[in-house]
């Protein structure tokens, strides 16, 4: 009986984070969402907001506002949470968010992005450090399979830590949805 209580004990919670600008938030972060919970059986989401994102010009709409629409686009969802992390962690870095949130050891993370961001992971701060925090779950994209599958991280020993996830995909991007 011990034995099957430390089993239980040593569970982690799992929890996957879906950071970016979110500007603004679309169906298609809903669905890889959807999707991560469901596969991979987290208990949540976190749809992290950053103020800015270090690879993009200056967001279109106010932090607010995207936060807003975020709480939106989810509905009555309860599995997922719009977080600013920003004002606590004095960074914008996703390994300083990682670090953060693997401060309370009972969360196993799991890092959520879309394959056009797999092909430029290599530029990230401190990109190895955020696969050993977490596990690295890679959405496809239209137009970007092949890229990501060819990129430097996943051909690399590193790719053994990534898992590319292959789903019904919904054909929209923020900067499409930007120029509406």
């Amino acid at each position: 009986m011990a034995k099957l209580e430390n089993k239980f004990k040593k569970r982690k919670i799992k929890i996957g984070i879906l950071g970016g600008s979110f500007d603004p938030a679309h169906k298609g972060h809903l669905a890889i969402s959807k999707k991560a919970l469901k596969k991979f059986n987290l208990r949540s989401v976190i749809w992290s907001i950053t103020n800015r994102n270090p690879f993009k010009k200056k967001s279109s709409n106010n932090l607010k506002k995207r936060i807003i629409f975020c709480k939106k686009i989810i509905g009555k969802n309860k599995s997922i949470k719009v977080k600013y992390f920003e004002n606590i962690i004095n960074s914008n870095k996703t390994i300083d968010l990682l670090n953060y949130l693997s401060k309370d050891q009972k969360y196993e993370l799991f890092f959520l992005m879309g394959a056009d961001n797999l092909i430029y992971f290599h530029k990230w701060y401190k990109w190895k450090n955020i696969l050993k925090k977490s596990k690295l779950l890679v959405f496809d994209r239209t137009g970007y399979k092949k890229k990501s599958l060819n990129s430097k991280i996943y051909n690399s020993t590193y790719g053994k830590q990534i898992t590319f996830v292959e789903f019904n995909k919904v054909n929209i991007s923020s900067s499409q949805l930007r120029k509406i």
